[in-house]
């Protein structure tokens, strides 16, 4: 039988990192009548060309007749359909950037289908230059801004730059050192660091579902090269919970590419913040930008929801001044370019959030910064409120006034703001890499987007999973920023893993969906039962043998306790009056994260009788308390 895991995933990461979609009813054939198609091999100063397909508005197809500006995404994953006579079926980033009038870019990525050279996984940036062979994202931007001013007609000599995960990497590389034609950036989801909480590595843990079912699809390429048609990846079963786990160590998954993808054997080999991670965080190179930038995140983004946070900071940091914005919805990976954003799985937002960004936010930025038109001119962070569900305005992000409290794991399963009082006490539980906890309570083939919201209780039902959570809130507790569990454990084994979620738990009167439990009772399908349900807000893993040191990890002592800390990505999400706050901890989340063998040994190449059980310890005494740091925003 033919999996679909692959194909799934494959839709998935390419939707977010190409920002692919189907496109809207009438959107083929109006850029048709209203765009023309040319393509350029642009040479780059060391003599590698680089292909890119520009489409230009057709005499008196609009309104305005020009000079148009650009708009440029830069891709991985091809600027497909090639031939200046075939066009494509979706053109730009929304519907009313396309319906402006914009001379619309797409080029392929140096390596990567028609683009000559080398691709190489973000590649990095360097900083100093010594001649024309140090080249790099930002040199290959400029080369190109440049051709393109001198060689396409009607254009205003102003550059935007766009794109989502990957190309969303690209344009926060271009904007370094940037040409002085580039004058509006949004980075969207941008990979950033892949080993701290992008695609890669979370709190050194590897996410596993989601990087071997793209890197699946992923290849190196001999350039140039047209698109394969492939057949999906053949998993042999439609559950990955059962796939990953028959696979044991992940070096297995590593071999069966046979050496063909040296991509994925890089990602999975570099188990700790070696020099190959190093030199692929952007953030440490975000200098001499000089475009107005909005960085747009998702508050469900399973990808990269950390790179967004780091972009915005990064940019503030090396250029103070500088139009510099964080947006960020309750959106998952690229959901915001192509959804209603309405809702994630069980849970609604209230509004069409994806299509307010795209018309109120996306769409005045551009025509602000490129056109000159009025309007466009954003506050520093504009982000949108989950629980409470509404959009707000702030001049820093995390908000200024925002104020640091713990939430303390109490016995009986307790959570508060008030610290322990007991002399002594400790919670433990039994972990089995054998039987790792899954990370969704149904089958699935794929890394479904939902469950960054999804319903906990199955987890709150299982006995190696710590359940703490407060009494009914009396008012609403508004947490804006990053979140830090700080927990004191102890382990049997010398090495373990601790799964910590943040969880929104409704009252049991909650109502459900209209008409939806009462008429699947009828027909005996299994009704949403809103009462009760345990929103998941957000949820990370910790290594702890990362504890002391990202570079150099230790074992633990058995039995011995320790402080392991760690830092979660952003929320911005109201606990309403009548909630509760739930914060479960667990040891594995699987196949989410890969399995940790609770042996101290290089996690890749560990044998099966290297994985073990082991009895995890959380103490929560006046003398090692265990908790979760949040910002608190008072009350207004």
């Amino acid at each position: 039988m033919k999996s679909r895991i692959a194909l799934v995933v494959c839709l998935l990461m390419v939707v977010g990192r190409g920002a692919l979609a189907q496109a809207p009813a009438g959107q083929e054939e109006f850029i048709k009548t209203h765009y023309a198609k040319f393509e350029y091999r642009i040479p780059m100063r060391d003599g590698v060309k680089l292909f890119v397909s520009v489409y230009t508005p057709q005499a008196g197809a609009f309104k305005d007749a020009g000079p148009y500006p650009f708009l440029m995404t830069r891709t991985p994953y091809s600027c497909a359909p090639y031939g200046e006579d075939q066009m494509p079926k979706r053109l730009g980033v929304s519907q009313e950037l396309l319906e402006s009038g914009y001379i619309f870019v797409c080029g392929d990525a140096r390596g990567r289908y028609e683009s000559e050279g080398v691709f190489q996984e973000m590649n990095p940036h360097i900083d100093d230059k010594k001649s024309n062979k140090d080249v790099d994202e930002s040199t290959d931007m400029y080369d190109t801004v440049e051709f393109l001013l001198k060689h396409v007609d009607n254009n205003n000599g102003k550059v935007g730059i766009t794109g989502i995960s990957y190309p969303g990497f690209y344009t926060s590389a271009s904007i370094i050192d940037s040409h002085p034609a580039i004058k509006a950036a949004s980075p969207q989801a941008p990979m950033t660091n892949l080993f701290f909480n992008d695609d890669g590595y979370h709190g050194g843990a590897f996410m596993l579902s989601a990087n071997y079912g793209f890197y699946v699809f992923f290849n190196p390429q001999k350039n140039p090269t047209l698109p394969e048609k492939r057949q999906p990846f053949d998993f042999g079963t439609p559950d990955s919970y059962k796939f990953y786990l028959k696979a044991g160590p992940t070096e297995s998954l590593d071999k069966a590419f046979d050496g063909s993808n040296f991509l994925f054997h890089d990602q999975l080999v570099h188990t700790t913040y070696d020099e190959y991670w190093k030199k692929r965080d952007l953030s440490l190179h975000m200098k001499n930008v000089h475009a107005a930038v909005m960085t747009v995140g998702g508050w469900f983004d399973a990808e990269d929801l950390s790179g967004p946070f780091k972009t915005f900071h990064a940019i503030d940091e090396f250029n103070p001044g500088a139009v510099n914005t964080l947006v960020v919805g309750p959106w998952t990976h690229g959901g915001w370019s192509i959804w209603d954003g309405d809702k994630l799985g069980d849970v609604n937002f209230g509004s069409k959030t994806g299509v307010f960004f795209r018309s109120q936010i996306q769409f005045p930025f551009f025509e602000h910064y490129l056109k000159g038109h009025d309007g466009g001119v954003l506050p520093k962070a504009y982000v949108f409120e989950t629980g409470s569900n509404v959009w707000k305005k702030y001049d820093a992000w995390p908000p200024k006034s925002a104020a640091a409290k713990t939430l303390y794991f109490h016995a009986n399963g307790g959570l508060s703001f008030e610290a322990p009082s007991e002399k002594a006490g400790v919670d433990e539980y039994l972990s089995d890499p054998a039987h790792p906890v899954p990370f969704v309570n149904f089958t699935t083939d794929s890394v479904p987007q939902r469950y960054m919201d999804d319903d906990q209780r199955f987890a709150s039902r299982r006995p190696d999973v710590l359940t703490y959570e407060t009494e009914p809130l009396t008012e609403d507790v508004t947490i804006a920023g990053p979140v830090r569990p700080k927990l004191k454990v102890a382990s049997t084994g010398t090495d373990a893993d601790f799964v910590v979620k943040l969880i929104d738990v409704y009252p049991n009167d909650y109502p459900d969906p209209a008409s939806d439990a009462v008429g699947k009772r009828v027909l005996g399908a299994a009704p949403i039962l809103m009462g009760g349900y345990e929103q998941l807000v957000r949820g990370e893993p910790m290594r702890a043998k990362f504890r002391d040191s990202w570079e150099k990890p230790t074992p633990l002592t058995p039995g011995k306790m320790v402080s392991v800390n760690a830092e979660m990505p952003d929320i911005n999400h109201t606990f309403r009056a009548g909630h509760r706050i739930m914060v479960q901890v667990q040891s594995s989340w699987f196949p989410l994260v890969d399995r940790n063998p609770q042996t101290f040994v290089d996690i890749p190449f560990a044998k099966p009788e290297q994985f073990v059980k082991a009895t995890e310890s959380v103490y929560r005494s006046a003398d090692a308390a265990s908790g979760v740091e949040v910002l608190v925003v008072p009350q207004h």
